[in-house]
């Protein structure tokens, strides 16, 4: 196993749900159904960094935000997820924070962000905010405090061990290029912890005053108006503060030993008894635990915990430069939806702000079949049981941009892999090689918005390249063309939001052994759906069970179409939607 694809799959491993237990593939019949708002929403997430720059500093804004709201609103998605926007020193873009009560200076001001979420909600559109509370910027003041002495009040904000007591047992950082979480301090003689950078120490959810100050600032923004909560990383807050040895083995399974610790169910009930009971808000956690009965722990309704999980399972695959197999894929999400069939509810995705471009990944970029995939990969998405998040610029097809040096990357993960595999002697052709494919710089790369310098995100030095394609790959450009995949995915939005059936229907999975399609069905009531998805460059023929003049095309991604009888014939990457008459 090459370098950065062990690195990559370590970090996944840490957020990922890693469930092994078989699961039937036709989930039973829809009963009880509990609509909720947020189940019927279609979440649209934003990097700000690089959505829209107004300043000409290189960085997304607010105001650029605000710029392009009208924007948001015409591609039919109700509500906007953020990453983070708090003041930050920027080591691992902004997912280091050093106050939770401020906007960060490149990205505007509070006033900024009030007009923002002002201008969403008069559009219809609801807004996620990222929490960031597994670890602080190490130059917030708590951690700053908490440096300073042992007897210090802020002491016990973080995981602090005393060299006296010899060194702590090893755990693994993603982050550094050493790959020790523990890190030496002279100040006090002591070690803290921090599972992600050196400048990300953990805070410390043992401490009740800890968990108090988080509440405090959940409470602050839900009192702005803010309609729900994505907590990152969130599954690692609880620890076994004794840090025992980890076992031999322990990656294969990391999630148990770094996650899902001993006392999280108790303060997620406390954090939906302080704040989430209190407002009309919900929750998504990062991660899922590492088997389908902790993912129903967090979120089933009578926990009173949280209200989605978002899963990893999906994105443990192609997670190699020789792709993947259509047939893991299916079995999945068919896995996913079946064990959530009754109770809990689902994120469905395919792109964020840590993994390549979707159609990059799960699709192809080529030129000849970038188009048909992009939209092919949105209707997946947005035809299955669960929340969708779509990722901004993947309504436009964008693609990885594929750096070929390392000075090119932005991200702090490529960087300290780099790092680390030049002082460990590794092949760095190699990880070069899946660095181009697999870095998360490939999904930051700014919003493509028309043909002129800089894709028109910015009048200045982008902090990011633009890929090269945007002079074909563009908003302006994919506005006036009705067969464009912006134009496709604002068809497909609407489909699913005038149909229930595409939000609460049973799934059933068909052609279980095809190699090239994905087939299902979603069933709600007397309302049934036949979606038909081909992943592969190849023609392929299927006979489904009905007459085909007894349904009713809807979508189809493609200009034209091959149907004979019962026989659909499916181009390159070509997806169908049939309603049942």
């Amino acid at each position: 196993m090459k370098r950065f694809f062990i690195c990559l799959m370590v970090i996944i491993a840490l957020i990922a749900c890693n469930n092994e237990k078989k699961e039937p593939e036709t989930t039973s019949e829809t009963t009880d159904i509990q609509k909720k708002w947020w189940k019927e929403a279609v979440i649209y997430q934003i990097y700000p960094r690089s959505f829209k720059d107004t300043d000409g500093d290189g960085v997304g804004d607010l105001k650029g935000i605000i710029e392009k709201l009208d924007y948001i609103e015409s591609l039919g998605v109700n509500m906007v997820w953020l990453n983070p926007i708090y003041s930050s020193p920027n080591a691992d873009n902004g997912y280091d924070i050093s106050n939770y009560r401020e906007i960060m200076d490149e990205f505007g001001t509070m006033e900024d962000f009030d007009l923002m979420l002002n201008e969403m909600h008069k559009r219809d559109i609801k807004f996620v905010m990222d929490v960031v509370v597994n670890h602080s910027s190490d130059e917030h003041r708590w951690f700053q405090e908490s440096r300073k002495s042992r007897d210090n009040p802020y002491r016990d904000y973080y995981h602090w061990w005393p060299a006296e007591k010899g060194e702590p047992n090893y755990r693994y950082s993603l982050f550094d290029p050493k790959g020790d979480a523990w890190k030496y301090d002279s100040i006090t003689n002591s070690y803290y912890l921090h599972y992600f950078s050196q400048k990300q120490p953990d805070l410390n959810w043992e401490n009740p005053k800890v968990r108090q100050e988080v509440y405090d600032i959940m409470k602050f923004w839900a009192e702005k108006g803010v309609d729900g909560f994505r907590l990152d990383a969130f599954q690692f807050v609880s620890k076994d503060t004794s840090f025992p040895p980890l076992p031999e083995g322990y990656e294969k399974d990391v999630i148990k030993y770094y996650g899902m610790g001993p006392n999280l169910h108790k303060y997620l009930k406390e954090l939906n008894k302080e704040v989430l009971s209190q407002y009309d808000v919900f929750a998504v956690s990062e991660g899922a635990g590492s088997t389908f009965e902790d993912a129903h722990s967090l979120v089933d309704a009578d926990r009173n915990e949280l209200q989605m999980a978002y899963h990893f399972k999906g994105m443990d695959v192609g997670n190699s430069l020789e792709g993947y197999e259509l047939s893991e894929f299916k079995e999945v999400y068919t896995k996913w939806d079946s064990a959530f069939a009754k109770e809990g509810w689902l994120s469905i995705f395919l792109a964020n702000h840590d993994v390549p471009r979707m159609v990059s990944k799960f699709g192809n970029d080529s030129p000849e079949f970038r188009a048909a995939s992009s939209k092919m990969l949105n209707t997946f998405i947005l035809t299955m049981r669960g929340t969708p998040y779509c990722y901004y610029g993947d309504e436009l097809g964008m693609t990885n941009i594929a750096f070929d040096s390392i000075s090119q990357y932005q991200d702090i993960v490529a960087k300290n892999g780099y790092e680390k595999t030049i002082n460990e002697g590794g092949d760095i052709e190699q990880y070069m090689t899946e660095l181009k494919f697999l870095s998360r710089d490939n999904g930051r790369t700014p919003m493509q918005w028309d043909d002129s310098e800089h894709a028109g995100f910015t009048t200045g030095t982008p902090w990011l390249p633009v890929n090269e394609n945007y002079q074909k790959v563009n908003v302006e450009a994919e506005n006036n063309d009705p067969n464009s995949c912006l134009n496709y995915f604002r068809d497909i939005v609407k489909l699913r939001m005038d149909n229930p059936v595409l939000v609460y229907g049973d799934y059933e999975l068909l052609f279980t052994e095809n190699k090239n399609v994905y087939a299902y069905t979603r069933k709600l009531n007397e309302k049934k759906m036949l979606i038909l998805l081909n992943f592969s460059t190849e023609n392929t023929s299927i006979e489904i069970s009905e007459k085909l003049k007894d349904l009713k095309l809807v979508i189809n991604n493609l200009s034209d179409v091959e149907l004979e009888d019962s026989k659909v014939t499916l181009k390159p990457y070509q997806a169908l939607i049939f309603s049942y008459k």
